[in-house]
């Protein structure tokens, strides 16, 4: 117990900013639910090297690395410990799920490495740009994470002692520091999931009254049955929405109407921690207000009489920070009969959605700048990638405000961005997903269902706005589609020519755009246009200055620790 308490002390004591104990490594991380594997970060800039101190409540070897999916498979990796005849440290790579092989190229520098205490603390550098082809290239989007360690100092197979995090490493956003534990329950009480592959469950309640507004700062999951529980949304009702609901969802009733998202949670996800400028508002005006819990189950072995009492945890306070919290949900609308229809056998396949703002105002006007700071994109089981573009008025790109090339049906995690990027009127949205349907032989429709499937990404931003969905899909019934639309319902694998010349159709005929809000009052519908991405920015291998790595590094310069904060501070 004293080790386990030494070693959350010491790495609580970094987690808002430069450390006491640790000024150099300013950013800090769990990698574990029960806070035995921490991370700590720095780095200089950009272009220079990344430092890393790695502790884990062992005395045996660890291992962290990289990974493009969250397994083992391609995953960069380095391992060490402090054996009977002293320190070992390695770089490794894997190739799948069996020993990782060592690395042609060492290129990982081992700073430190001690064991105190029952903890084992591992202090390494790297260049942030690497040349070697066997490591991983971090970037300034966000990484999955891997570690795993043992009990003794032969490194074997880790068993359950191994897990994945996704991180975004450069553009990090600190933890929110909780100094009440006063919370809002949003769950279902012990209802039965049904021995269906796919269910939804929702739930319309209000919560105790608060007479003044408050923030919600930290939504927390509360997972009963990790293997079922997919997804959860909580959703604001409109104020005529006034009677409770405890039922499947989608049935045609009242609780469709709210439509307002408060809240996210994926499989795979954690906690969300809001900005320190930001909360989401509750109370006050809105007291009385109806909200929706609905919560996805995906049940694929039909299993019969499990209960589950999940849901959300919301944490808040009544010091009000500076902006109210808005989600808008973008991309290609999930039902009806006008859909994507998505072919059979393709390697690849591409649906977008498009969300011209200029809609916007024909029921807010004038739009404020929306400043964006984190997202959750979601597909189903066929997907593969996801980009989320920002265009301006004229169709110039500006960047991606989402981008997961190795997306994981599985790992569905916030992503915050760490730089705040701004959204203003009369920009354009659009969202891309890349699905692959190779061992299908039906078409995959856009839908509910777990075997259909969604291109979502929801958008966290400030000030909120009562904008609750910008979303669109092909007009199906365009002259241009004459036929085409029918054309995989056969039993004909189509071939990858043909589903290429049909992706190619369904992304030049026009979107039809639709914005709601709040009150689930709709904008009229517009023709929109899928714009040309740019390609997924690449990292430009630069072989690193040795001595630059080593002497302007902040890590060693006190000077550079106070350019870094500024910089943070900045941005």
């Amino acid at each position: 117990m004293r080790s386990l308490l030494l070693f959350l002390y010491l790495c609580l004591v970094s987690s808002k900013g430069a450390g006491a104990l640790d000024p150099n490594l300013p950013f800090m991380e769990y990698l574990d639910q029960n806070h035995l594997v921490c991370l700590k970060w720095g780095f200089d800039d950009l272009q220079g090297t990344i430092t890393f101190k790695f502790v884990v409540n062992t005395t045996g070897w660890v291992g962290f690395g990289f990974s493009p999916n969250g397994g083992m498979q391609g995953a960069d990796i380095v391992m060490g410990g402090l054996g009977s005849s002293g320190s070992y440290f390695k770089d490794y790579h894997a190739t799948g799920n069996t020993m990782p092989l060592e690395d042609m190229e060492q290129s990982y520098t081992l700073l430190s490495l001690s064991e105190s205490d029952g903890q084992t603390s591992m202090t390494f550098q790297r260049a942030i740009v690497s040349c070697d082809q066997q490591d991983f290239q971090i970037t300034a989007q966000p990484i999955k994470l891997i570690y795993a360690y043992g009990t003794t100092d032969a490194i074997r197979y880790h068993g359950a002692r191994r897990g994945t995090k996704e991180v975004n490493l450069l553009n990090y956003m600190a933890r929110t520091t909780l100094t009440n534990v006063n919370f809002l329950s949003a769950t279902v009480d012990n209802i039965t999931v049904p021995a269906t592959h796919t269910y939804y469950h929702c739930k319309l309640m209000n919560f105790p009254r608060l007479i003044t507004k408050h923030h919600i700062i930290v939504v927390e999951p509360v997972i009963e049955n990790a293997d079922m529980v997919h997804h959860m949304l909580l959703y604001r009702c409109p104020s005529y929405v006034t009677q409770p609901y405890d039922s499947p969802c989608f049935q045609g009733d009242m609780q469709e109407l709210c439509m307002g998202v408060v809240a996210t949670w994926g499989v795979g996800g954690g906690v969300m921690d809001l900005p320190e400028n930001v909360g989401i508002p509750v109370g006050g005006e809105d007291s009385d207000t109806f909200y929706r819990l609905e919560i996805h189950y995906n049940n694929p072995n039909n299993e019969s009489g499990r209960t589950d009492s999940s849901g959300l945890r919301l944490y808040y306070t009544a010091q009000l920070r500076q902006h109210d919290a808005g989600i808008l949900m973008t991309g290609v609308m999930p039902g009806g009969h006008m859909m994507y229809k998505i072919p059979p056998k393709a390697t690849q396949f591409r649906t977008y959605g498009v969300c011209n703002t200029t809609l916007i105002s024909q029921l807010l006007d004038p739009m404020p700048d929306l400043q964006v700071f984190a997202v959750l994109m979601h597909t189903h089981l066929a997907g593969r990638k996801v980009r989320v573009g920002h265009f301006t008025r004229n169709g110039t790109q500006i960047d991606f405000l989402g981008l997961d090339e190795n997306y994981d049906f599985d790992l569905q995690q916030l992503t915050n961005m760490g730089v705040i990027k701004t959204i203003k009127q009369g920009d354009e949205i659009a969202v891309e997903c890349t699905y692959s349907t190779a061992s299908r032989t039906a078409v995959t429709t856009m839908g509910l269902g777990t075997m259909n499937e969604m291109c979502l990404a929801f958008l966290y931003y400030y000030p909120a706005i009562n904008i609750t969905t910008c979303q669109s899909h092909p007009n199906t019934m365009h002259p241009l589609m004459n036929t085409s639309y029918q054309m995989f319902e056969g039993t004909t694998a189509p071939d990858q020519d043909e589903i290429a010349a049909y992706e190619r159709l369904l992304k030049t005929v026009p979107q039809l755009q639709f914005v709601s809000d709040d009150s689930s009052n709709f904008s009229g519908y517009a023709d929109g246009m899928v714009r040309e991405m740019m390609k997924t920015p690449t990292v430009t291998c630069k072989t690193p200055n040795a001595s630059s790595r080593l002497v302007t590094s902040w890590i060693v310069n006190p000077a550079g620790v106070i350019l870094l904060l500024l910089w943070i501070a900045i941005i």
